[in-house]
Formats: C-alpha cells, structure tokens, sequence
C-alpha cells in the first residue's frame, strides 16, 4: 500500500501501506452522461456457492498476536454475500448480509466485528431469529453452535459508516475503512482492519472468504468492487452492479467504491482481462493507467503467471493506495497512479493476496518483497543499478527501524511505517546476492505457488527457505527482521 511523503525521501522511492483519511477535491470537466439502458456484462454464476466451492475457503483462524481484539478465531467465514444501497443523499447505507461460516469450536455464543455506527435489525441463523446484542464494535449472536458444523447467518442493517482510528503515527492517514467524500462518494482502504466499519466479518487476515457483491446506487454512479464484474443493470434511476470474486481474500483486501465511474477496458500480453475505474470527470486519468499492463507484463517474467483471473484498477478521493484483491485501490495523485506504484500493488496479488500472512507480526513478508521488487523496477526502467538503489534505501533504513522497532517485531502503535519495507527489501538483495539470481527467484516463484490461496507466517517461510537453499540462516533472518540495529551489509 501507498504513503506520500516520507522525510525527504523522493516520492518514487516510497511505497508504504495503509490508507489515508484525506480527501481531495479532483478538477471536474464537463463529459456526457452514460447512456440510461441496462448492461449485461457477463453471465456467470451469482448463487451462494456451496459445497466443494465452499472448502476452497476453509482457514484455521488464529487470534492476531499483534491486535488481539480484532477478529475472533471461534468463527472460520467460508462467504459473505453483501447486499449494498447506497444512499448519497443521507449518507446511508442499508444492507443485508448473508455469512456462511464454519464454527471451530463448541460455543454458546459467537461474535463477529461490526462497526457501532451500523445498527442490526434483524438476526437470523438457518432461516430462525436468534437473539443478538450489539458491544463495541462487536456483534454477539446468542445462539448455541458446534464444533466444524457450517451455519448461514443472516444480517439486515442500516447507518452512516464511520471510518476506524487506525493503529499508526503516520501523517498521511489516521483512519481505515468506509470512507465518505465530500460529494457523498465512498472508498474503503482497510489494512490492518476496518472492513468491520461498513459489514459484519472476521476482521483479521488469517480468515479468509469467498465474496458475492450487490450494490445498488443513483445512476449515473456504480458500485466497484473485487472479483468479476457479472452484471450492471440500471432501472428505476438505480444503477445495480452484481461482481463475484471466486478465490478467497482475507477482510483486509476487500473493497468497495462507489461513485460517477467510467470503465476502460484492456488486456495483458498474456490475456489477462484488465479493467481501469476512473473518475468520468477525468478522462485523462486512464492514460496513465495503461501502464498496468505493461507492468505485469514485466511480473510475469519474475513471479511467473498472473493467479487470479482479472485485474483492475478503480481510482478514488485519495492520497493512497491499496493492493486490494484483484481490484486494486488508487488515489489519484501522480504518485499513486505511477508505474512503479502499479508494479508493488500487483506484486501484492502474489505477495499479501494469493498468500497471506496468518498474523500482522508477519505483514513484511507482503511488503518486504513487494517493496524489493518496485526497486528493481525502478532501477531497470530509470537505467539504474540495483545497488544505487539498495545503498540509497540503506542510507535512512537504521532510521526507521530506530523509530518503529524492527520489522517483524515492530510497535503495534506504529502500523504502516517504512520499517517493514525497506529492511525487508534489503535483506531480499543480500540473499540474491548470497545464492544468486536463477536460485533466487526460483525461491520468489515458488512460494505464493506452494502456498496459494492460502495463509502462512515466518514459522513456515523461513524454514521453507532453508530447506530450498540448503543454508542456515536463522541468525541471517534473525538479525534483519527481529534486531534493533540494521545488519551490515555485503
């Protein structure tokens, strides 16, 4: 994810996650209306999925080492079909939720994170109303469940969603989640939790789920959101897009966005079908956008195949960006729409989104790469060597780990800062230059495929590593990503 700004350093050197609060006016010009007619874009299929399709999303959910009081492991979420109405005018959102879950243990209650700003109406599992009381930001059903037994809850609910205080010192954002703009269009960014703010979910990476989407909005506006774009219908001065995301995301990689979006359509070298949301006001922003398709074009030869079956690219009231799955989220700044922005948001679909870290202690396994291979992109599209790079990054990484701690060990308080990028990537170039280039990236290709779909922390990754290089190098990661100074470097 995207930060601007970062004590001096040059803006194309800085890629940094988490999201920003900050909106900003874009400059308007005038473009003509959408045609009021209905849109068929694809026929697949929009039923709840069941069955084998469900245990494509089956996780062992873990309570998160670093924010404990978000997510609970009771509750394995297999899917979640939101249904969404938007209503700019009042800034409400009403919606009804349909979770398939798997319960991992016997309880007589279980909960889920959901926002207080949002009030539930009606509660029911299996078909039944069950009692439910709303505490915090958690809402409690007070129904008997067992253990590996699947159950559908059902949520009706309505309110204005307010964003979540975000765990960071960070200038650029201190809040996740929904966000409203000042012309009542809406954006989520919600890394390291938020989704929580505008549905009912497992806030926590370790649990992740299939998504159905429906989002229903005054026309001429659209809903975006991860996955397939099945439909998108307007009647009644409604517009409703149906999208399907068929491969699991963990909460903290979903997105919505809603607003007066034109959609631009193209395709990688490889047949990757890709799609690019952009203000209608600003046609121009989709220019720079087409770079995307060159630049996974650039992945591919690194990290092999694109995993998942679309790309996009939507374009919101921001100054960040989020590497949300399949449908990458980008504030419109010449910084968040640049090609190397492009390029660390698409390593994140490998890195962060085909595998996930099971725990937040572990998110520079997502950044670290992600961070990496930006700088090799940078350095081969600027005619520069690696190392002008990698000694450039090195003169103020000591910094931030001084700051915020070290990488895998960081202060909770300080989500987001560069020490879990620019250490990690360090440490990446030492280890090529340890094996080499072809063992290397044989290593960078092999992981996301062993792990696809799935979760994994450093206790799998770093034995995994020694095991395929036939080194030892406990102390080597060790002191990259668990010590208080930076090592030296070769």
């Amino acid at each position: 994810m995207t930060r601007a700004g970062l004590a001096g350093l040059a803006a194309a050197s800085l890629l940094l996650a988490g999201c920003t609060s900050g909106a900003r006016k874009p400059d308007a010009g005038p473009v003509p209306s959408p045609p009021a007619t209905t849109a068929v874009v694809h026929d697949g299929p929009s039923s709840v999925p069941g069955g084998q399709v469900l245990d494509a999303a089956l996780s062992e959910p873990v309570e998160d080492s670093v924010y404990p009081d978000i997510g609970d492991p009771g509750v394995d979420a297999l899917h979640y079909d939101l249904d969404l109405h938007w209503t700019p005018r009042t800034k409400t959102l009403d919606a009804l939720e349909t979770l398939v879950f798997r319960s991992t243990d016997d309880a007589a209650d279980f909960q889920l994170d959901f926002s207080k700003a949002l009030t539930a109406t009606a509660v029911t599992l299996d078909g039944k109303p069950v009692a439910f009381e709303q505490l915090g930001k958690d809402l409690v059903v007070q129904a008997a469940v067992s253990q590996d037994q699947r159950y559908t809850l059902e949520i009706a609910y309505a309110g204005t969603p307010r964003p979540a205080a975000a765990p960071t010192t960070r200038g650029d954002f201190n809040t996740t989640g929904w966000t409203i703009t000042d012309d009542n269009e809406t954006w989520t960014m919600q890394e390291p939790y938020g989704a929580f703010t505008w549905y009912a979910v497992n806030d926590q990476p370790s649990d992740k789920a299939l998504y159905d989407f429906t989002i229903s909005v005054p026309s001429p506006w659209v809903g975006v959101a991860n996955g397939e774009l099945e439909s998108r219908t307007q009647a009644d001065g409604s517009t409703v897009s149906r999208w399907h995301l068929s491969e699991p995301a963990a909460s903290y990689l979903v997105t919505v966005a809603i607003g007066d979006f034109q959609l631009t359509r193209d395709e990688s070298a490889d047949g990757v079908p890709i799609t690019y949301w952009t203000p209608r006001d600003q046609p121009r922003l989709v220019d720079g956008l087409r770079e995307t398709s060159a630049g996974l074009d650039w992945l591919e030869e690194k990290l092999g195949p694109y995993p998942f079956d679309s790309l996009g690219v939507v374009l919101v009231d921001s100054f960040s960006g989020m590497e949300t799955q399949t449908m990458i989220t980008l504030g419109i700044t010449d910084y968040t729409t640049s090609p190397e922005v492009l390029v660390h948001e698409m390593v994140h679909q490998w890195y962060g989104d085909l595998v996930t870290p099971r725990d937040w202690r572990d998110v520079w396994m997502n950044e670290g790469m992600a961070m990496y291979l930006q700088g090799l992109y940078q350095a081969d599209h600027e005619h520069r060597s690696v190392q002008s790079v990698m000694n450039y990054w090195a003169s103020f990484e000591p910094r931030l780990r001084r700051e915020s701690g070290p990488p895998a060990a960081y202060d909770p308080a300080t989500f987001g800062e560069g020490n879990i990028y620019y250490g990690p990537a360090l440490m990446w170039d030492e280890l090529r230059q340890r094996i080499g280039d072809d063992a290397f990236f044989a290593l960078v290709r092999d992981w996301p495929r062993a792990n696809e779909f799935g979760n994994a922390g450093r206790e799998d990754y770093l034995p995994w590593l020694e095991e395929r290089t036939g080194l030892e190098l406990t102390s080597f990661f060790d002191d990259w990503l668990l010590g208080a100074k930076s090592p030296a470097r070769s």
